[in-house]
């Protein structure tokens, strides 16, 4: 089974181009493969098979082998796979997901190995006020919708941010199904400052859904435009919230490795 090894930002995830429908995967075989120890490692696992209307499909798995919706940095690591196989000639990638139809579009090649990717995100759902996560450092609190769960917090101070894991982890297992949770406060005109925790993983160096739902709140907040950059520990991602309602999300990504894994 060849696999191939992106980042984006950081979050790095081993992609499978199985386009005959040959390799199925499942829990332990992502768990295997993402173990950074005794496999190759890896935040998610990618399968990619074919879709609708000559769209792909993206099955996601996470580092503890769970189902994911929804990747932004993930479905752009897809795409750049996509297209370093010579399979997207226009640079541009229809992908079916568990979220919904989303398209990603090569607007930037910075080497062979290097893309910037633009994803058609799709509109960020914003839910209900969270006032059981609020205390003296937390001062807002919102579930957002990015065709996966996303509980975003805006912290009062940047010199006393709240531990990230004790907080993601609570949350995370407080709420049905699991959720990612995102730290947020504004760093500059037009720039918001992000920590996140992922369901299924933990902390992870960056979060393409979680950029855009941390965005959208920060937009509902006042506290951000409708275009803003992300800051994230593994670099910075634009987000433009449009006013068709249309999210969109560009990153860079790096094709690092190919490897084979025996099945």
């Amino acid at each position: 089974m060849r696999l191939t090894k992106h980042h984006g930002l950081g979050n790095d995830f081993l992609v499978l181009l199985d386009l005959d429908d040959r390799h199925p995967i499942d829990e332990d075989i992502a768990v295997a493969v993402c173990d950074r120890h005794r496999g190759v490692g890896a935040d998610g696992l990618i399968r990619v098979t074919a879709g609708e209307a000559g769209r792909v499909r993206m099955e996601l798995r996470n580092e503890d082998g769970s189902g994911a919706e929804m990747s932004g940095n993930g479905i752009s690591c897809l795409a750049q796979a996509v297209v370093r196989a010579g399979l997207a000639g226009d640079g541009v990638v229809g992908v079916d997901t568990d979220a919904g139809p989303r398209t990603v579009t090569v607007v930037e090649v910075e080497a062979p190995h290097q893309h910037r990717m633009r994803v058609a995100m799709g509109e960020p759902g914003l839910g209900t006020d969270l006032p059981e996560w609020l205390d003296e450092r937390v001062v807002h609190a919102l579930q957002v919708d990015m065709g996966n769960p996303h509980v975003v917090l805006h912290v009062a101070d940047p010199d006393d941010v709240p531990d990230l894991v004790e907080v993601g982890r609570r949350i995370n297992e407080a709420t049905p199904g699991g959720t990612n949770v995102e730290l947020i406060w504004p760093e500059a005109p037009g720039e918001v400052r992000m920590l996140v925790y992922e369901r299924g993983v933990g902390p992870t160096q960056a979060c393409g859904t979680g950029a855009v739902a941390a965005a959208a709140a920060a937009r509902r907040w006042e506290l951000a435009p409708a275009t803003a950059t992300v800051h994230q520990p593994g670099g910075p991602a634009v987000v433009e919230l449009g006013t068709d309602g249309v999210a969109h999300l560009t990153v860079p990504v790096v094709a690092i490795a190919a490897v084979e894994w025996p099945l």
